[in-house]
């Protein structure tokens, strides 16, 4: 925070819970005028705005979808208003609208969220946060701030020459976890390993998975267990993401199934396990998701359960990831064909995109589809940027008696078109948002009833109706190209790829070594070469156990001491008798303590152990 008030270059490398908001939030607060803010997903820009906001301090968030009218406004607030935060996402720095009023704002510092995504060494490259460096042309005293959680030696260095840092200026602080407890389940049963976790460490948690069909079929077996579950993955509508994930966050739901759309932005301190089933692409993404866990800096658990297929698993993911770069340039080909976008046409051109469609329509596969826009993205094709809309817009086009005799002609418009006048202001100058949710339950019809009507006064060219979607957009960077002019390069294919194999090979290492503390792995991983052994994971504990103690036999010993606990509290003599006709005192002890140090048991002042 000194060196920002200082006006230094920054690169802030703290792990998942360690404050890198508040290191651009105090700076910023202290010092007049605006600070901008970079963030690569709207949901973590919503969730940060929404919280200044509770603070009491003015915070906004341009995101796509919203109209030219509403940005103007937004954009004269941030140069005349006394807004204090302003969050972008990395396109928005390329458009003409935004560097105008860019230019004219008392900017007092640029924090760059999820600093890794400009690096492309680093594991969630986006093209975009490449521009952002231009904007010390307009700006060139004010400092920028790079945060970041993950991030390798070789990411470090490339964050601050692509932010032209003037002299290497990074604060780390170690990505060590003392309440964190890491540990690998190598089990063909994965859901018994599963289920296992969650009964036996109390409170909140998150089970990540790979498909959206996953997400649905764990949290249905969860509920058939009686555990409080909800599936979440970016298929869901907005309303309903919001909702699942608000239930969770107040503890109403005690489990969130998920994949990898979950998590990044998501205040909540108290979640003490995170589950991963199946082993991860690379540690970076591994070590934010079960960094979600314990950020209250109690007891907590990242278990990670792999089977020996897992290996294979994340080798074919490879191949899915890297497309051939034929099959690269028929996608182009078709969506170009899908949008009906002619040779030298579509520059700067911006529409949904669904994958499913696109190879649907010219037989590729959707897979094939959403792996190759990364690489047409890099190549600057076009980009690619979260969901269009939060929220349904109407225009009307039709005025005074125009739009009155429709009305009588089509009388069965008629209802719809006057709730939309009595409710909302602004329709005929432009683009208002809406809510189909609420005209449904005061027309007393269906939400689908009310999408099909608007779509249909779409049609006839009475209003512009845009609902909302969760497709990504796309952007064209550049005029549509002949497909044999398509040119894919090295760093951009096959550089990346041997990246992507050495990520891999590292998860691997990490999923199936038995040999190195957890901990040490994760953390020589990420540069620190000064970790000791945790003492705790279960590479840890395997070390300390007894020779002849298999990882089966110290399951059921554990089984044991819960199923008898849970009858009635014994002192610690007393359990080990009555475990004793099957087990070693020194078995029983061994796990006994175990249990005690990760707070599975308690002792009373009378020294009866109960669960904890």
């Amino acid at each position: 925070m000194l060196s920002v008030l200082d006006g230094n270059d920054s690169l802030a490398l703290l792990p998942t819970g360690g404050g890198k908001s508040l290191c651009f939030q105090i700076p910023a607060l202290a010092k007049d005028g605006i600070c901008i803010v970079v963030s690569p997903l709207i949901a973590l820009m919503k969730d940060q705005v929404e919280n200044l906001n509770k603070r009491g301090i003015n915070a906004i968030a341009i995101i796509s979808g919203m109209r030219k009218k509403e940005i103007d406004v937004l954009l004269d607030n941030c140069i005349y208003g006394k807004v204090k935060f302003l969050y972008v996402s990395p396109e928005r720095l390329k458009q003409d609208l935004f560097i105008e009023r860019f230019k004219r704002m008392n900017v007092n510092l640029i924090a760059i969220d999820e600093a890794h995504c400009i690096s492309q060494w680093g594991y969630d490259f986006r093209p975009p946060y490449l521009e952002i460096i231009k904007l010390k042309e307009y700006h060139p005293n004010v400092p920028f701030l790079a945060l970041t959680a993950t991030a390798t030696k070789e990411v470090v260095e490339d964050i601050q020459i692509q932010l032209g840092f003037k002299e290497t200026n990074v604060f780390k602080k170690s990505f060590y976890r003392s309440n964190l407890q890491y540990v690998v389940i190598k089990e063909n049963d994965t859901l018994s390993a599963m289920l296992r976790v969650i009964k036996n460490v109390n409170g909140s948690g998150i089970v990540y998975v790979r498909t959206r069909r996953d997400t649905m079929e764990i949290a249905r077996i969860l509920t058939a267990q009686k555990i409080s579950a909800t599936h979440y993955h970016a298929g869901l509508s907005i309303e309903e993401r919001t909702l699942k994930q608000k239930s969770w966050q107040e503890n109403k739901t005690r489990i969130m199934v998920s994949t990898n759309a979950f998590g990044m932005g998501i205040d909540k301190p108290d979640v003490r396990f995170v589950i991963n089933l199946g082993a991860p692409d690379s540690l970076e993404a591994y070590f934010q998701e079960a960094g979600r866990a314990g950020r209250d800096e109690r007891k907590a658990y990242g278990v990670l359960i792999v089977t020996d297929k897992d290996k294979l698993d994340l080798s074919d993911r490879i191949n899915r990831q890297f497309p051939s770069k034929e099959t690269i340039k028929k996608v182009y080909y078709a969506v170009c064909n899908h949008l009906r976008i002619a040779t030298g046409a579509g520059l700067e051109l911006q529409a949904s995109i669904d994958y499913a469609a696109v190879g649907k329509s010219f037989g590729l596969k959707p897979i094939e589809v959403a792996s190759s826009f990364p690489f047409l993205e890099r190549a600057g094709y076009f980009s690619i940027s979260d969901s269009i809309n939060n929220s349904s817009t109407v225009k009307i086009l039709r005025e005074g008696n125009d739009l009155y005799n429709f009305q009588i002609r089509q009388k069965k418009y008629d209802p719809i078109i006057q709730f939309l006048l009595r409710t909302y202001g602004g329709l005929f100058e432009g683009h208002i948002r809406i809510k189909e949710k609420e005209i449904a339950v005061r027309l007393k019809i269906n939400n689908n009833a009310v999408r099909k009507l608007l779509h249909e006064l779409h049609e006839l060219e009475i209003l512009e109706y845009n609902q909302v979607t969760n497709l990504p957009i796309l952007t064209f960077l550049q005029p549509r190209i002949e497909q044999k002019y398509i040119r894919i390069s090295k760093d951009i294919y096959e550089t990346r790829k041997e990246l992507a194999l050495k990520k891999m090979n590292a998860a691997v290492d990490y999923a199936f070594n038995n040999k190195t503390c957890r901990s040490v792995t994760l953390l020589s991983y990420f540069n620190d070469n000064t970790a000791q052994p945790c003492g705790k994971c279960d590479v840890c504990l395997a070390n300390k156990k007894p020779v002849d103690l298999s990882d089966a036999e110290f399951q059921k010993i554990e089984s044991l001491i819960v199923s008898t606990l849970k009858e009635k509290q014994l002192s610690s003599r007393d359990l080990i008798e009555k475990l004793r006709k099957e087990n070693s005192k020194e078995d029983i002890l061994f796990v006994l303590k175990w249990m005690l140090d990760n707070e599975l048991l308690k002792t009373d002042r009378l020294n009866f152990l109960s669960l904890f």
